[in-house]
């Protein structure tokens, strides 16, 4: 790794600890789930994650850096960069307000859309994990290489979002796979994929308004392909070109291996 890179990857670490931090030092507030504004994605902002957003945007200034900010509470900052920093201050807002363990902050840095995202870096606020991966450089867990693994055929775990606005589709999945769990929490499950936990993360909401944005899952992507995975739409497409903004959504299958990617995608066939 190039020493710009490592640099660039030691301002995500630091981010990371920061926002863990404010988690910590809220967690028994009984304000941190007041919802305090409309976030630029048209969802509620928690206390917690303008919080969280704030202690980023401070360490952004205290570093020194002019990376421009897309987050799913300000929208987009331009602060005259050529890199942008796409973040979810809190993903798994619902779970952290409830003291559930699956919430993180998620941390993409790149230009224009997944395929350009050069470092992702995603840090679970509970168990004070780090996983992380650059371009071309592998995916790593706490500093030590991650990889996904081979689907072992009838064995399979899978992460799938489910709820009332899951579509059908997602919930006949439910009584095909081996073993399923739902979190709440996409960066974290799509990690979880990329280090062989889990097989498949499958997201598909029956209204298209409340699929995911870039900022759900920018940095898990950059992790899960260089853990050896991909990821496309419900549909197969490709995500190299999906945006890194707050406005346009997706559907989201996330696999460990082709395979049992390939096995998703025609379950998920119209």
């Amino acid at each position: 790794m190039d020493e710009p890179t490592r640099r660039e990857l030691g301002v995500l670490h630091r981010i990371g600890l920061a926002v863990e931090r404010v988690a910590r030092e809220s967690a028994r507030s009984p304000h941190r789930a007041d919802v305090v504004a409309m976030g630029a994605s048209g969802t509620p902002t928690e206390e917690l994650d303008r919080l969280a957003e704030r202690a980023i945007l401070h360490a952004l200034d205290e570093e020194g850096v002019d990376w421009n900010v897309v987050s799913e509470e300000v929208g987009t900052v331009d602060r005259g960069g050529a890199k942008t920093l796409v973040i979810d201050p809190i993903d798994g807002t619902a779970n952290a307000v409830r003291n559930l363990p699956f919430s993180t902050v998620s941390l993409a840095l790149g230009t224009k859309d997944l395929g350009g995202v050069k470092l992702g870096l995603v840090r679970d606020l509970t168990r004070g994990t780090t996983y992380w991966a650059a371009r071309g450089e592998g995916a790593y867990r706490d500093g030590r290489p991650i990889r996904t693994r081979a689907w072992p055929g009838r064995g399979e775990v899978v992460f799938v979002n489910l709820g009332r606005f899951a579509s059908p589709r997602s919930a006949s999945l439910v009584g095909r796979a081996r073993r399923v769990r739902s979190l709440g929490c996409a960066s974290l499950e799509i990690a979880l994929v990329a280090e062989g936990a889990g097989d498949a993360y499958v997201f598909e909401n029956a209204d298209a308004t409340k699929n995911l944005r870039a900022t759900d899952i920018a940095a898990a992507y950059r992790i899960l392909l260089e853990a050896g995975g991909g990821a496309s739409d419900a549909h197969g497409r490709p995500l190299e070109e999906f945006p890194l903004g707050v406005v346009q959504r997706t559907t989201v299958i996330a696999y460990g291996d082709a395979a049992y990617g390939r096995s998703v995608w025609e379950a998920h066939a119209p």
